[in-house]
């Protein structure tokens, strides 16, 4: 595995988390299109990035708002190495503790930055890793799996280092386990990872979330950071000026029906409401006993019965 430091930097203002670079030049690669699209979106992520979280409602709503033209295609980025380097502004887990909190705040997604004083996580590769696992046996279910992992950290103070936590996420995203076994195990899914670690090098990828688009002519425009939602239609309208959204139901029914889990921040996005009014109505669907709801010390998230 390739050596990385890293300072875990995220800044909710400028809403990227930042990795320290060698500061090597590459050549850009060529990146080929899927035939059926017209933007190829790579996503470079991680699964610890707390402004990656901070993203999710913004990246729902353009994944239901342009269905017919995009694809995207997750990749690691390696936020997090391990704790061996110079201190920085982020120099331990408790340090990463109040900056989540922080950051819950700002974005106004549910995290709870305890889990780094309960189950500190000593490195964001081996989620990484079963994250490319899950990508190998299927694309859509990783995706899945991701926002399972994402959810244990952030809301369930979860170390999603530990291999249990990846087969509950497995499971729920209805992935095969022992393939994804096989996969971490063999160092099959590790390579994978070594290669998205050589392609954000190669683009010069800094910091997550970096969403980089590009046209069947490779014309490309790139993302950095936790952008409002206009930042990434209008990136697809640079590229596409000829971009129809496309109309979605609106409903919590059937928004819930889509999403197995929803915050309020996100239904408030992809509704076009007000935070206070989703709030209100996902409280509303909980009491009738059609959601669940859990709570955090930062906020509180959906999840449909």
């Amino acid at each position: 595995m390739r050596e990385a430091k890293n300072q875990l930097i995220c800044d909710p203002h400028t809403g990227v988390c930042s990795i320290q670079s060698d500061e090597k030049s590459y050549p850009t690669p060529i990146l080929p299109l899927k035939a059926d699209k017209k933007i190829k979106v790579i996503y470079f992520t991680d699964p610890i990035c707390s402004s990656c979280w901070g993203i999710e409602p913004q990246l729902r709503k353009l994944k239901l708002t342009y269905p017919h033209l995009i694809n995207i295609n997750y990749k690691m980025g390696g936020l997090l190495p391990n704790w061996n380097y110079n201190a920085g502004e982020i120099s331990g887990p408790v340090d990463v503790a109040k900056h989540w909190d922080e950051a819950s705040l700002h974005y106004q997604m549910p995290i709870d930055g305890d889990v780094w004083l309960e189950q500190p996580l000593n490195s964001s590769y081996p989620p990484s890793i079963a994250f490319k696992a899950a990508q190998a046996i299927d694309p859509d279910k990783a995706i899945a799996f991701l926002r399972y992992l994402r959810e244990a950290v952030f809301l369930k103070k979860q170390n999603i280092t530990l291999e249990k936590t990846w087969h509950q996420a497995a499971q729920k995203a209805n992935l095969d386990e022992l393939k994804l076994k096989a996969l971490i195990h063999s160092g099959q899914a590790e390579k994978a990872f070594q290669e998205d670690l050589t392609l954000a090098q190669q683009l010069g990828i800094r910091g997550f979330p970096s969403l980089l688009f590009l046209n069947q002519q490779q014309q490309q425009k790139m993302i950095y950071g936790a952008q409002d939602f206009t930042v990434l239609e209008n990136s697809i309208k640079t590229l596409v000026p000829q971009a129809k959204a496309q109309n979605y139901p609106k409903d919590l029914a059937s928004l819930s029906a889509i999403f197995n889990s929803l915050c309020p921040k996100e239904y408030a996005v992809l509704a076009n409401i007000s935070l206070a009014q989703a709030q209100d109505e996902l409280d509303q669907a909980y009491q009738q006993e059609k959601m669940h709801r859990y709570i955090t010390k930062n906020g509180n998230w959906y999840a449909k019965k």
